[in-house]
């Protein structure tokens, strides 16, 4: 029953219109919309031994919460993708009934826009920061943590203000930017030329109302077998899939059958990754078409060398290549670009079998950091289930002491490999840091008692 309610609380929550706000986002180059915060609804309770603040920053909304015993910590608060409506809302942060008590202070912003846009993301949380200096007094120290589009938002404030922040937890992260978006046109370019032996950019108006299901029947090894009962085209684009999307890994079976079962929004259950294709390449702030394949050389299995079978499906497949200034701004410009050049420590956390935001964000920050030389402050660690930011309080906490401790002492603290593909493929991948004792993430493949 608990397994059930979770599954349906989940779908509920995509259902909010997270996923077609995403797959159709403005591109930032009109009048600014009527963005608003009701100020009123930011007032909220603080807790026990506890002072909160509330109001409005240069036109975001935000919320501070203090300890009396304060620390002379700051921990700030990233959200996540908001859509694409007028009202700016604040989240509290998910770790504060542990902060609080800890003697941490906390800050988040609504950001003054919504829509993918991480650029005000990234200026509004730093100015919060700021004004906290003015309503509370200067930290000694100051935690960047985010989920998701605030994950995105987390690395590239600790890039843009390398003096400014002490450490980062981005979880769930975008931390590969424009490579999400990519991975989106991957799979339903795919699914499309395995399905019904043609693929196009962009889809037409009738692609998840006659495009899909044709695409759905093609890829069937018996009619109603989808996702689970695959022909051959079939199995090529879950192996496709999974290699997309982070690489042979465990939980890969169970992602696959959730994301193309459960989540919907519009089109009905089970459309989710489609859902996501039906775009036109634009983003917030973006000159054109932000997505590419031009280069990717696709593959339905983990040997290089590619079978003719492949090749075929490479010469064939649409290819799209970006604008050209479409990926060409620099620093807060555009969408931005996460470089993986940390200036401080930062630990990340990510499910396994996330197919919205997909482990091969953590793949693609891990081999960033290394080829900048900064492998020493990035800690990455996998956390079984697929749900999108399903963590435990036990794993969030944890890792952030560990976060602490690191920043404070200078000891690193233990990770998963995650850029390398052996690693990542064995069994016992993903196990080392997920704690769940009461199996609350949604189908998290079971780890082998030692």
């Amino acid at each position: 029953m608990r397994r059930a309610l979770r599954l349906t609380a989940i779908v509920a929550v995509l259902a909010l219109g997270i996923a077609p706000a995403l797959a159709a986002p403005g591109n930032g180059n009109g009048p600014k919309p009527d963005y608003f915060v009701v100020e009123s609804d930011l007032a909220f309770q603080a807790l026990p031994g506890a002072t909160a603040y509330w109001g409005v920053h240069k036109g975001a909304g935000y919320r501070i919460e203090v300890p009396d015993d304060w620390n002379g910590s700051l921990v700030m608060w990233a959200h996540g993708f908001r859509g694409t409506g007028l009202e700016l809302t604040v989240d509290n942060h998910p770790l504060r009934s542990f902060l609080i008590p800890s003697g941490y202070a906390w800050a988040a912003s609504s950001y003054t826009r919504n829509d993918y846009d991480i650029t005000v993301g990234v200026q509004d949380t730093h100015a919060l920061a700021t004004r906290f200096n003015g309503i509370v007094g200067t930290p000694d120290r100051i935690y960047m943590t985010g989920a998701s589009m605030g994950g995105h938002v987390t690395a590239v404030s600790i890039e843009q203000y390398p003096s400014f922040y002490d450490g980062a937890m981005p979880v769930c992260g975008v931390l590969g930017d424009y490579e999400l978006f990519d991975y989106f046109l991957d799979f339903n370019v795919a699914a499309q030329q395995l399905g019904v032996g043609e693929s196009t950019f962009p889809v037409g108006s009738d692609y998840l109302t006659t495009t899909v299901p044709a695409i759905k029947a093609g890829l069937e090894a018996s009619p109603g077998g989808w996702p689970n009962a695959l022909n051959t085209s079939g199995e090529n684009l879950k192996s496709l899939t999974e290699l997309r999307s982070g690489g042979d890994r465990p939980n890969f079976d169970e992602a696959w059958f959730f994301w193309n079962t459960f989540p919907n929004f519009q089109s009905g259950a089970g459309n989710f990754l489609f859902e996501l294709g039906a775009q036109d390449g634009t983003l917030a702030r973006s000159p054109g078409v932000a997505v590419d394949n031009s280069d990717v050389v696709y593959q339905f299995d983990t040997d290089s060398a590619l079978s003719p079978e492949e090749q075929t499906f490479n010469d064939e497949v649409a290819r799209v290549e970006a604008d050209p200034q479409a990926r060409a701004g620099n620093g807060l410009a555009q969408v931005p670009k996460v470089a993986g050049d940390p200036g401080v420590p930062v630990l990340s956390l990510h499910n396994l079998g996330d197919l919205f935001v997909p482990f091969h964000n953590e793949v693609i920050y891990g081999q960033e950091a290394a080829a900048n030389g900064k492998s020493d402050l990035v800690v990455q660690r996998a956390i079984r289930g697929v749900g999108h930011c399903d963590f435990t309080a036990s794993e969030l906490v944890t890792a952030f002491v560990d976060l602490v401790a690191w920043v404070e002492s200078g000891v690193k603290p233990a990770g998963d490999e995650v850029t390398d593909p052996v690693a990542v493929a064995s069994a016992d991948f993903g196990c080392a840091f997920t704690n769940d004792p009461s199996n609350q993430h949604v189908l998290a493949a079971p780890c082998l008692q030692p």
